[in-house]
């Protein structure tokens, strides 16, 4: 009971402003709304002062709920399908997260980016944006200003993509397949790897490439795992080689645990549809799944100081660019390289 009168205003202030920036996010796909959950959060919290009674609550909500987001998305991953399908994206798929990652790696040496942020938008621009920050956040210890700077980041670029994609891949040619596997692998969040796909899809009547560009991108969610568990045994490594307090570091406190339950999901859903189930079962838990992210990203904006974070987002916004302009250029090339369109 008192658990619950401690997290019980946080917790209602959070869902307060999830349930609209939720159904804002479904008239507004290429925006989403986690990101319309950060922006009402950050708007709410340059006015709301009193924050002692709801601090416990939106504390939660940003961390523990956010996991719990995480592991719910395993719940909507067939990986029989993803296997069936998804293994001709492989090279591509390997090539673009390995090109983000050290892109954003020479960045934050070069330009003296924060390790936090770097990391978060390097693991979002290569996986899939809000849902790889989301796992990614607790493992590196990323404060709620480094998380939404980083999904701020995520979107301007997803927007980019949705509206500049679909265009670009008639001018150079790609065929449907291309261009599903092109979207699949160079736009960062999975609501704006629909709203890309599905331009293209209304460009060309009969094209389909929805399908391909969803299963490519639920291909791309799976480096959730072992991005996640390296960067646990990295920040372990570190910490013991730092020694005195940082010495007595123990590897169990940032394994990510919930990860593994992620993909205990994942295992049931693939053996329950193989059971002749359909997959809409699963539908509801991925609706969850979408809802607790909303909620956690408006905790994360309550917890945001939109002055600060305006001021410092010229680093950011530039290795944003930087990410998505070599993804989208792999992705071409590797496609061209493989012959596929």
């Amino acid at each position: 009971m008192t658990q619950v009168k401690n997290l019980g205003p946080g917790l209602l202030l959070c869902l307060a402003l999830a349930i609209p920036s939720w159904l804002l996010g479904k008239r507004f796909p290429i925006v989403g709304g986690p990101v319309f959950a950060i922006l009402a959060g950050m708007a709410v919290t340059l006015f709301y002062r009193d924050k002692k009674s709801t601090q416990a609550g939106i504390a939660y909500t940003s961390k523990k709920l956010l996991q719990s987001a995480v592991i719910l998305l395993g719940f909507g991953l067939n990986l029989s399908e993803i296997a069936k399908v998804g293994l001709t994206s492989l090279p591509i798929i390997v090539s673009t997260i390995s090109t983000s990652l050290i892109v954003s790696f020479l960045l934050y040496k070069l330009i003296k980016m924060p390790a936090n942020v770097s990391t978060l938008i390097g693991v979002g621009s290569s996986i899939c944006g809000g849902s790889a920050i989301a796992a990614t956040a607790p493992v590196i210890g990323a404060d709620d200003e480094e998380i939404a700077q980083s999904i701020s980041v995520i979107f301007l670029f997803n927007v980019a993509a949705a509206l500049i994609f679909p265009t670009l891949g008639g001018a150079l040619g790609l065929s449907n397949e291309g261009f599903g596997l092109f979207a699949g692998t160079a736009v960062n969040d999975t609501s704006s790897v629909t709203a890309t796909a599905s331009a293209w899809d209304g460009m060309h009547p009969g094209a389909n490439a929805l399908d391909q560009a969803t299963i490519v991108k639920l291909t791309r969610t799976l480096a959730i795992i072992p991005i996640t568990l390296a960067l646990a045994i990295w920040k372990s490594t570190r910490a013991k080689q730092g020694g005195g307090q940082e010495g007595a570091f123990s590897f169990s406190k940032v394994f990510p645990f919930f990860v593994l339950f992620f993909v205990l999901a994942s295992v049931i859903t693939t053996a329950v549809i193989s059971a002749g189930v359909p997959s809409s079962v699963f539908q509801p838990l991925k609706e969850l799944s979408k809802f607790f992210i909303i909620m956690a990203m408006a905790a994360i904006g309550l917890n945001t100081n939109l002055i600060k974070l305006v001021r410092t987002g010229g680093k950011p916004i530039f290795m944003g660019a930087c990410c998505w302009v070599t993804i989208a250029a792999v992705s071409l090339g590797m496609q061209h390289l493989l012959k596929i369109w």
